[in-house]
């Protein structure tokens, strides 16, 4: 489990291919995030998607990353920049919102223009997650936990309008964001276990109790 607030920005700096066409292992610089307390089997988000820990060596660290992962995110297929965050833990302050680091699917920026000290960031969603979306609500994207000013809803799609504040640019990749741009999105938690109780239609009866 993670909180969406990034404590790194990383860069991938190799890929190898793994045997059998599995995936591919990465090799990651972690720039300022401290390994020292990171174990073999250890769990860090990389823009958003839980990887674990296979080596470390300096400052670097090693993931595996599947083949079903690699269709289902953007961003680690290629050397370049990454947002990192360890694994929660219980006595950290919960400064984002719970992410669990599954990625739910692919928006693409349609907007990414500066509006006073601040810049107005539109993302174009899959129409399935719409339902997920609500105004001040929460959204990771990228692994970046932000908060949705704005829903629209298309004919196939959903479009989520954000502000990001200097600092969230100057410390996270969406600073390299522009139109186009594929990332990854993690809805809320809470929303998605809402939906599963709307959906909910017991097949048992449950029986009365005297």
């Amino acid at each position: 489990m993670f909180t969406g607030i990034v404590a790194a920005v990383g860069r991938i700096e190799s890929i190898q291919p793994l045997a059998e066409n599995y995936g591919q292992r990465l090799s990651i610089h972690a720039g300022q995030l401290d390994l020292s307390d990171v174990a073999l089997g250890d769990s860090i988000a990389i823009n958003g998607a839980c990887m674990t820990v296979v080596a470390k060596h300096g400052e670097h660290f090693d993931i595996d990353v599947s083949r079903e992962s690699l269709l289902r995110t953007v961003g680690l297929n290629a050397l370049g920049p990454v947002n990192l965050e360890k694994a929660l833990s219980l006595s950290q302050v919960l400064g984002g919102h719970l992410v669990s680091g599954h990625v739910d699917g692919h928006g693409h920026v349609s907007q990414f223009e500066e509006i006073g000290e601040s810049w107005h960031l539109v993302i174009d969603a899959p129409g399935e997650l719409a339902r997920f979306f609500a105004y001040k609500g929460s959204v990771a994207v990228q692994g970046v936990s932000l908060t949705v000013n704005r829903v629209e809803d298309l004919q196939d799609s959903c479009r989520i309008h954000i502000n990001l504040i200097p600092h969230t640019l100057q410390n996270t990749t969406l600073a390299h964001l522009k139109v186009g741009s594929a990332v990854n999105l993690e809805v809320d938690l809470i929303a998605r276990y809402c939906e599963r109780l709307m959906q909910f239609k017991p097949t048992i009866p449950i029986s009365e109790t005297s």
